[in-house]
């Protein structure tokens, strides 16, 4: 049985993925950044925001379960695919810097949880059936892992 992570390791992993992840976007063409296709059919902006409104969504979901309605966190929320494509739409529309400022907010007020939680709220069960650490770890580190690895493919995939 593979052991908890501590909050602390969390953080590290969360920033070391984020780091990675924004070298692999200045890895990028600047021409490039500003079309769909970067990632899918995404645009820089797009991609950024995307990683911000889920690092946000755990931060909610830390808040409902540290309240004790972790139940109430996930009711009528929209299909993931439904979540990406408003997410993006909006950030069509929106300034590069202005989208990383929001993504950077975003994780600030997750590091900012991580650093506060009861590091055994991280093993509560989500109405998925996951761990709220495996939340944490899915749309944090591990999404921005996977998207950094995207960006570094030689035209970009998925999202």
């Amino acid at each position: 049985m593979e052991e908890p992570m501590t909050t602390q390791s969390l953080l590290d992993e969360l920033v070391e993925a984020r780091d990675d992840f924004y070298a692999a976007l200045d890895e990028q063409d600047p021409a490039r950044l500003e079309h769909p296709g970067l990632v899918g059919e995404w645009s820089a902006r797009e991609l950024v925001a995307h990683l911000g409104y889920w690092a946000g969504r755990v931060v909610d979901v830390m808040l409902a379960v540290e309240e004790g309605r972790a139940e109430q966190a996930y009711e009528g929320q929209p299909p993931t695919d439904e979540v990406n494509a408003t997410v993006a739409r909006v950030a069509r529309d929106t300034r590069l810097a202005t989208v990383q400022k929001r993504e950077a907010a975003s994780v600030e007020a997750l590091v900012e949880r991580l650093r506060r939680i009861d590091p055994g709220m991280l093993q509560a069960t989500l109405p998925s059936g996951a761990t709220l650490e495996a939340l944490v770890r899915e749309d944090g580190p591990e999404h921005y892992r996977r998207h950094a690895e995207e960006l570094r493919r030689p035209e970009g995939a998925g999202s």
